[in-house]
């Protein structure tokens, strides 16, 4: 009977070793994994991103910026001046200027 008790000892501290092995090694994969779908996502993201930007519409800076309402109003002199403006066509120009 000893023999026998000594040999289901056996088995069983080898079972258990083998089970802690086991887990320690699939627990190690799971982390190798996940680290690597971690970095394809990230270079995915990327991509992405790049792609996106790419696609956006670029903004408008061509588009000269506004004058003034001085500069606006010295034009609107000058003009009236001329004689390119009647003084009703400047006085409502005028009106226009100042109340934006």
């Amino acid at each position: 009977m000893p023999g026998l008790l000594r040999g289901v000892a056996r088995t069983a501290v080898v079972a258990g070793t083998a089970a802690g092995v086991a887990g320690r090694v699939q627990r190690r994969q799971a982390e190798k994994f996940a680290d690597r779908d971690a970095s394809i996502y990230a270079q995915q993201q990327q991509s992405y991103d790049r792609q996106m930007a790419a696609q956006a519409p670029a903004p408008a800076a061509s588009a000269a910026p506004e004058p003034s309402k001085i500069d606006q109003l010295k034009q609107l002199g000058d003009l009236k001046e001329q004689g390119i403006l009647t003084d009703e066509e400047f006085a409502s120009e005028k009106a226009k200027i100042l109340s934006t």
